[in-house]
């Protein structure tokens, strides 16, 4: 087959540079972790010929994108509730259950929305005579 054009150089090397471009976006795509590894990756490459009326010279447009697999999707969880004016409102759930308290990365003991639960004060341990 003969060789129209190299793709190399067409365009002053124009179609090559947005192919590297459009492709270092796919590796980058794929390296991120918060993608799905399974899903494929495409670059397209465009090259739109118009013909003058005369049909002996065409413009062409070259253009090159990249279809990239989205973020995996993060879940989380809201505790529905209502104020005390009787307005809703929500809530991160931090700990797993609702009204279970866990302790924090930092050994904070927290409640289930994440604040801290305030130390208990000491109890008064003194005997109490009783008749």
């Amino acid at each position: 087959m003969k060789k129209i054009i190299d793709l190399n150089t067409f365009a002053n090397g124009a179609l090559a540079e947005k192919v590297n471009i459009e492709l270092q976006k796919v590796l980058e795509n794929i390296s991120d972790p918060n993608t799905d590894h399974k899903k494929a990756r495409k670059v397209t490459i465009t090259m739109t010929l118009k013909a003058n009326e005369r049909r002996n010279l065409a413009n062409v447009l070259v253009d090159a994108k990249s279809a990239l697999s989205p973020s995996v999707g993060v879940e989380s969880e809201l505790i529905i509730d209502f104020t005390p004016e009787g307005d809703i409102t929500g809530a991160e759930l931090k700990s797993g259950i609702p009204g279970q308290a866990y302790i924090s990365n930092d050994g904070e003991v927290l409640d289930h929305l994440g604040k801290p639960i305030p130390a208990e004060e000491p109890v008064n341990k003194k005997v109490v005579q009783f008749k």
